[in-house]
């Protein structure tokens, strides 16, 4: 995934997104312009700081619009902030385009504060091989189209294959299981060194995220819709099988470490450091690993999510100002066809970030079907720079393995499930029922109030 994704993800945890190209496989070139000059609002212009990204982002801009001369596109910085995004839509300063993440969709169309553009889809011929069920979050109940998807990802195993190797495990058959996960934990603990086996979080709302993470490898969820209102679901055999392993692990095997209440950096540097075996993650887990601890993708591997009943994901996308016209969301969708997964555009991209030493290769962000996949995974062939075997249980375990969103107000809801996740994994006599309870009982006060 891309990094800049990675940050926004590590900081907000929460992660939305694809985008829609509108151009065919076959031609790398904008589609013409439209008649008449328009100028387009749009955001993700990188900031400043970020000054190798903003510089492409700019020349993208440049090539576009000398190829279009009657669009403009004027650029601003940010994503989507839902804290500032009510004002700036009562304010009339919403951008005519705008990023959003996967969480966002379903209530943006609900309040109709978002343009329907089913209508243009016919200049959008690659739209068709988008993974339909990437469509479908920007997707209204009545199957209108109201916005695009860009980049996705979606969880699995992340192991490292030094440790595997030692404990006599096979580094290119990772776990398919939680009892295999289990197994395989035990065996890389007793290799001694202050080595954990298995580690998982509980702090930060980053254990109530990675409960429901696990919860969904078992087919379980977070909250169900009981009419028109939401309720609590996982306080059930699921939920306490999710807390009975770690529980297990943690005291009966003694897999899991000493060192607990961890959060999301913890973890990677665990890692990192050859102190760890395994965890949950995101492939783009890998390039902090390598980037900011100094480590080597040739030392990590990537499995599908155990038991594979369903895994986390989200991504990020676009979606127009309700008030935008027919003609700015033509050139919209021109200018995203043009800059954000156009698949005949890839190895353009791969060019960029194999000289600013980004990763090629990795399993994700991977929107496609047919044509526009067998096009994206040729440029990344091409020009790969990281060892694509390591990610292949992955990419090949994962793509049977259904996809579900974080629930409604996530971050809330994992603040109360970290509760839950750190008694168990810091007190042997944590009353498992008790907790889920307790959790159930905050949870349904939290969504009463969600519509």
């Amino acid at each position: 995934m891309n990094g800049s994704l990675l940050g926004r993800v590590a900081r907000l945890l929460v992660i939305a997104a694809l985008g829609l190209p509108a151009v065919a496989c076959s031609n790398d070139k904008p589609a013409p312009a439209a008649d008449g000059p328009v100028t387009i609002t749009v955001n993700g212009l990188p900031p400043t700081t970020e000054a190798v990204d903003r510089k492409k982002f700019l020349d993208d801009k440049d090539e576009f619009e000398k190829a279009n001369p009657n669009i403009k596109i004027d650029a601003k910085e940010g994503y989507m902030d839902p804290k500032t995004f009510a004002t700036k839509l009562a304010g009339g300063q919403l951008e005519d385009l705008f990023y959003v993440y996967f969480t966002d969709p379903a209530s943006l169309i609900q309040k109709h504060q978002v343009a329907e553009i089913t209508q243009y889809l016919d200049q959008v011929p690659t739209a068709k091989q988008i993974k339909p069920e990437l469509m479908k979050v920007f997707s209204g109940q009545d199957g209108k189209v109201y916005g695009l998807p860009w980049r996705n990802y979606s969880m699995g195993l992340l192991y490292s294959k030094n440790l595997f190797t030692k404990a006599g495990l096979d580094p290119a058959n990772p776990p398919k299981t939680w009892d295999e996960v289990r197994d395989a934990a035990k065996k890389i603990t007793a290799l001694g060194d202050g080595v954990a086996g298995y580690g998982d979080y509980s702090k930060s709302n980053t254990g109530g995220w990675h409960f429901t993470a696990e919860l969904y490898s078992l087919g379980g969820d977070i909250a169900v819709k009981d009419g028109d209102k939401w309720k609590a679901a996982f306080n059930n055999d699921k939920g306490k099988q999710v807390l009975r392993q770690l529980h297990d692990m943690r005291w009966t095997d003694n897999s899991m470490g000493s060192r607990q209440l961890l959060e999301y950096a913890d973890l990677i540097q665990m890692m990192a450091s050859g102190k760890l075996g395994m965890y949950l993650a995101t492939g783009d887990n890998l390039k902090t690993i390598v980037n900011q601890y100094k480590g080597n993708y040739a030392d990590y591997g990537l499995g599908p999510m155990p038991s594979g009943q369903g895994t986390l994901g989200g991504g990020d996308g676009f979606m127009f100002n309700a008030k935008a016209t027919p003609e700015k969301i033509r050139a919209g969708l021109k200018w995203l066809a043009f800059k954000y997964n156009n698949p005949s555009r890839q190895e353009h991209d791969n060019q960029y970030d194999a000289a600013n030493k980004n990763p090629i290769g990795l399993p994700e962000p991977n929107i496609w079907t047919g044509e526009a996949e067998q096009t994206k995974k040729a440029a990344d062939t091409k020009l790969a720079n990281v060892p694509v075997a390591n990610f292949k249980p992955f990419a090949d375990g994962n793509a049977g393995i259904p996809v579900k969103l974080e629930p409604p107000v996530a971050q809330q809801i994992y603040a109360v499930l970290d509760t839950a996740m750190s008694k168990v994994l810091t007190d042997a006599n944590a009353d498992i029922n008790g907790l889920l309870a307790a959790a159930e009982t905050q949870v349904n006060s939290i969504l009463a109030s969600v519509a």
